[in-house]
């Protein structure tokens, strides 16, 4: 169990840049900060406009579609990264569609909520990335093994809240919009926020490692990665709130 939390990511890990660089060898076009950044830009425009279409057009197959297509790129980037430059235009895609359903589910239940979360979500992105190129919080081994930890903690409660939900079981937990549910929710937001620092940092450590060009799509995958899930959560925290 020790080793499950204490893994590194296996999309943003430093050996996955050192290990594209070796295999990659000398002549060719190295990873950029800026290429990484653009590259990230244009997945999430993709993201938004396959939300927009789900938003508009409603339908189960774009739930479970995006959401199972979406996983399965996530996978397949992790263990080949050269496929990034397919797997995460496509992830992108595929989460869009998942979003923009969630989103509307959401947005029907309680007024003006995926406003909220959407415009929190850009906020801490931008907070964090203030704090990170300011020099408030350095992305160090202690911060990158306690947030791979804490990471690993909630996907291991995400797993067993899912396993229970198979049997018509509800982690009140997770679910509760009393006190202690909220507070787990905003410890999940607090450690999703931080883990956009190992983002950020992933960018920098693949042009210092000279990885190749196709690592800026696997890094922008990995941040997105961590906002959609930041958004999720921020829905949940809402939705909590806004229960009477």
């Amino acid at each position: 169990m020790a080793n499950f939390f204490e893994s590194n990511n296996p999309i943003l890990g430093e050996e996955t840049y050192q290990r594209a660089a070796q295999e990659a060898g000398y002549g060719r076009s190295v990873m950029t900060v800026d290429g990484a950044v653009n590259k990230s830009l244009i997945l999430g425009g993709i993201m938004l406009a396959t939300a927009a279409i789900s938003w508009m057009m409603p339908n189960m197959l774009f739930l479970w579609g995006g959401l199972i297509g979406g996983f399965i790129c996530v996978i397949a980037s992790s263990f080949k990264p050269h496929w990034s430059p397919t797997t995460a235009p496509l992830y992108a895609a595929f989460e869009g569609l998942f979003l923009g359903t969630v989103s509307l589910a959401y947005g029907n239940m309680f007024n003006g909520i995926v406003f909220q979360a959407f415009t929190l979500t850009i906020g801490l992105l931008f907070l964090m990335l203030f704090l990170y190129k300011g020099g408030y919080i350095r992305v160090t081994e202690k911060l990158r093994s306690g947030l791979y930890m804490a990471t690993g903690a909630i996907a291991l409660m995400y797993l067993v809240s899912w396993v229970l939900s198979l049997f018509h079981i509800q982690m009140p937990l997770l679910h509760s919009a009393g006190p202690l549910g909220i507070g787990i929710s905003l410890v999940i937001i607090a450690v999703a926020s931080l883990n956009l620092l190992l983002d950020f940092d992933s960018f920098e450590m693949g042009a210092r490692h000279g990885a190749p060009k196709y690592m800026e799509w696997h890094s922008a995958m990995g941040l997105l990665v961590t906002l959609v899930w930041l958004y999720l959560e921020i829905l949940r925290l809402l939705s909590k709130l806004s229960r009477d």
